[in-house]
């Protein structure tokens, strides 16, 4: 009887899938541990692909240092990556816009582009797989550019010391997100995300402690929403029926409106803004809206239909029902609301 050989790329599959399935028994996680070509070729062949469709799903928080409140951003929206064999490292080159808040100028949008050449590792434990993108150089850029201020006197004057500030705020926020670095943690309980060098056993620090479950973990975060301002989270893919949004809130600060917009809305408005549109309602009515008072965690599930959605912090007088106080000192940071907020999906029968 003449017996096929199975194609090298299913019997590099095998393996791969071998290797997954045995995370949980130690000699699988030493053999893999112990030895930097196979992590390499694992990586290489299995990793790097999912690096783009990663970056490109959702939002990155912009802070002024790693512990610190989100302030603003960035939404990729172009992404390619090469990968060096010889030299073992991923070149990740990527495009996309966003937005921050500094004081005086008020909300600065801006795009980037940049190419980022990283050494990837990961590491297996026993209950979590650790990646690691540790810069090695920067190619190129971060190309910064600034789209729109809104403060317009400072607009008028971007090339004097104004601009000049605005400009350097932003280009420092892009490049300390590029210069730490980032580790992904994948388990079970899903994927977090953070910037530096997280080592076994570390997680990155969240204002929510969860209990371990069947619910995935979009974002466990704080931010900050200045006076007059909005900030969108997400956007959040719903892949099935029967699953909705599980929201957790705690608000510190005047109360908001939270708005639940599809993805296509969200993207349009975001863009409008980022380019320099006064900030109006979006170009469509949200999915859900329900004001956010502060004092003690409110609670919200959100069944949705399949797609993609953003969740919207509004602290202004524009957008949604609830009107906070004017406030003089709203220019430079007066009348600021911080949200620790968690958005889980489960589902839409499951109860908190």
């Amino acid at each position: 009887m003449k017996y096929s050989i199975p194609p090298l790329r299913l019997r590099l599959l095998s393996l791969f899938l071998v290797l997954v399935l045995g995370v949980g028994c130690p000699c699988v996680r030493n053999a893999v541990n112990a030895s930097p070509g196979l992590r390499w070729w694992l990586f290489s062949n299995f990793g790097a692909q999912r690096m783009c469709p990663e970056m490109l799903k959702r939002g990155v928080a912009l802070k002024l240092s790693a512990s610190g409140n989100t302030v603003g951003r960035l939404f990729p929206n172009q992404c390619n990556y090469q990968v060096d064999g010889q030299a073992q490292t991923v070149t990740l080159s990527f495009a996309g816009a966003g937005s921050a808040w500094t004081p005086i100028a008020g909300r600065v949008g801006f795009s980037v582009a940049t190419s980022v050449e990283y050494r990837m590792d990961f590491y297996l434990t026993e209950d979590a797989m650790y990646v690691w993108a540790k810069p090695a150089r920067i190619p190129f850029g971060p190309e910064f550019k600034i789209g729109a201020i809104e403060n317009k006197l400072v607009n008028w004057a971007a090339q004097g010391p104004a601009g000049y500030m605005a400009s350097t705020f932003g280009a420092q926020i892009v490049q300390s997100q590029l210069a730490s670095g980032f580790t992904v943690i994948h388990s079970d309980d899903g994927d977090e995300f953070a910037l530096g060098q997280l080592q076994p056993p570390q997680h990155p620090p969240k204002p929510f402690n969860l209990p371990k479950g069947g619910r995935y973990v979009f974002v466990n975060d704080t931010t900050e929403v200045r006076s007059e301002q909005i900030d969108m989270i997400g956007p959040f893919e719903v892949t099935e029926s029967g699953q909705a949004l599980f929201c957790r809130f705690v608000l510190t600060g005047p109360s908001l409106d939270v708005l639940v917009l599809r993805r296509g809305t969200g993207d349009l408005w975001r863009s409008g803004l980022q380019l320099g549109a006064a900030l109006a309602p979006p170009p469509e009515a949200p999915v859900m809206q329900f004001p956010l008072m502060p004092g003690p965690e409110q609670r919200q599930k959100i069944p949705l239909p399949p797609g993609q959605y953003y969740v919207v912090l509004d602290n202004s007088s524009k957008v949604g029902s609830v009107n906070p106080p004017w406030n003089p000192l709203g220019v430079v940071g007066g009348n600021t609301a911080v949200v620790s907020h968690v958005v889980e999906l489960g589902d839409a029968g499951d109860n908190f």
